[in-house]
């Protein structure tokens, strides 16, 4: 039986490095819809969010089972009370690339990012892909350390956050109103992504220490 456990342990844990990927091929291939106006990367995007739903529901049918038929203590039950929130936080960070792809559909043939904001979209996607690659890594291997430097990423894409508003809220914003909330949507995309990796991080902590981390 315990074998068994292990086994389908690490089923679940290599559909959420699965997710993880998938996650981050999305938001790449949507931040390039975004801001090249590529209407075939956005509906690839949007196509295959089906498929990062399909793993959450994997996850959860595996753990529910797991509970069911192992009835884990102690870390075994941690292991996969983590897996089911982290799975969670994923699925919402594919979601959050969807809402990115359908964004640059909808403007089409326009890209969806004006010319005086491309750098700080350019900088937030970065940061994202940073996240989304850590987050990968410590979901193949539990790393408590790097799974904490996430926090510091989410600062940093606090603060470019903060810049874009500051654009938008400036005397000679020139683009009008609908541009100004696109703007401030797909701000708010990338910036909820990034919260997301930070509590699958945690997640990851509160795995390998049996400590929660709290703001």
């Amino acid at each position: 039986m315990r074998e068994e456990f292990r086994v389908d342990l690490n089923i679940v844990s290599q559909l959420l490095v699965d997710m993880a990927e998938a996650i981050r091929a999305a938001m790449r291939h949507a931040t390039r819809a975004l801001l090249t106006a590529d209407r075939a990367a956005a509906e690839s995007v949007i196509e295959r969010d089906a498929e990062i739903d399909s793993l959450y529901r994997q996850v959860e049918e595996r753990v529910c089972d797991l509970l069911a038929r192992q009835a884990p203590v102690a870390s075994d039950l941690r292991a996969l009370v983590t897996a089911l929130h982290v799975a969670a936080d994923l699925e919402r960070m594919g979601d959050l690339a969807d809402h990115v792809a359908k964004t640059a559909v909808r403007r089409h043939p326009s890209p969806a990012v004006p010319a005086e904001l491309r750098r700080v979209f350019t900088e937030m996607a970065g940061v994202a892909d940073r996240i989304a690659d850590k987050i990968a890594n410590v979901l193949s291997k539990p790393d408590a350390d790097l799974a904490a430097e996430l926090d510091r990423d989410d600062d940093a894409m606090d603060d470019l956050h903060r810049e874009l508003f500051a654009v938008l809220l400036a005397d000679d914003w020139p683009y009008g109103v609908e541009t100004a909330i696109d703007a401030t949507l797909l701000g708010r995309f990338y910036e909820r992504y990034a919260d997301h990796a930070v509590n699958a991080g945690r997640r990851v902590v509160y795995l390998v220490t049996g400590e929660t981390v709290t703001d």
